[in-house]
């Protein structure tokens, strides 16, 4: 993919999550966090999940709680770009 930046997610013990090329929080609760990221979207879940470091202009991000798992989603392109290329 060109012009794709890296990305990295880790996850300390089920304790904390950190991630890069966040562009944006979503949405958040106790249970779920919500992100977008630089080529698609992400969902963590969770108990007690807690955001602890978000950075618009650097893309980190982090939060704490008991992680259950990640979901990640590919951006989608716009209709007319796969109809015309």
């Amino acid at each position: 993919m060109e012009g794709t930046k890296l990305q990295t997610a880790l996850i300390e013990q089920q304790k904390k999550i950190t991630l890069t090329g966040v562009e944006s929080v979503d949405a958040f609760s106790s249970r779920q966090i919500s992100l977008t990221l630089d080529n698609g979207k992400a969902v963590i879940i969770g108990d007690n999940l807690k955001i602890v470091n978000f950075s618009k202009s650097n893309g980190n991000f982090a939060a704490v709680g008991k992680i259950g798992g990640i979901r990640f989603a590919a951006k989608q392109e716009k209709l007319s770009k796969r109809l015309f290329g």
